[in-house]
């Protein structure tokens, strides 16, 4: 809200005033964005577990001839299409910022979620990579806290990125620690 004459106008904030919970110091915070390939890597892993329940389904079809089914059939394909258009936007919403004294994580879409992990807490940095991640050049990025709560992940890296991340996330972990 902005302050005009002693009246606050609605809609506006004034400089440094978060937008909302989900967005704090949005002119500070320059988000970095996941890398799009993780789509491919989604859509591949979704089309897979289709495909084995849809032959699961298929055999149950081929001992019994109920209309059930194909039903369920149908339903595993509008389900997987629209959770494949579903992931498209939640890889875009994936995003991470370093900022002096901690590492912000946003994602979801319908529920939003931003993580605020203080680089003094984390106690440990994971860097993996399934066959089909390593396939498409990414890697996941997981930090640790003493929380057993925080989910921390940022998915879809670039493999330097994700080293680099991890190294200087551990650098800066164990710098800020020294003081506690």
């Amino acid at each position: 809200m902005t302050e005009l004459s002693g009246v606050t106008q609605p809609g506006t904030n004034p400089p440094g005033a978060p937008l909302s919970a989900l967005e704090p110091w949005p002119e500070t915070v320059q988000w970095r964005p996941v890398s799009r390939s993780l789509i491919t890597v989604e859509l591949i892993n979704r089309a897979t577990w289709v495909v084995v329940v849809l032959a699961g389904l298929g055999a149950g079809w081929w001992f019994n001839r109920h209309w059930f089914w194909p039903a369920a059939m149908a339903l595993v394909v509008v389900a997987a299409i629209w959770r494949s258009v579903v992931t498209v936007r939640a890889v875009r919403a994936w995003g991470y910022a370093e900022r002096d004294n901690d590492l912000l994580v946003r994602h979801g879409l319908v529920v939003r979620r931003l993580s605020i992990v203080p680089y003094a807490r984390m106690q440990f940095v994971d860097v993996t990579a399934g066959p089909l991640e390593r396939a498409f050049k990414l890697a996941t990025v997981q930090l640790h806290t003493a929380s057993a709560a925080s989910d921390a992940k940022i998915p879809g890296l670039d493999p330097a990125e994700a080293a680099r991340l991890r190294d200087r996330l551990t650098a800066l972990g164990e710098d800020r620690a020294e003081g506690l």
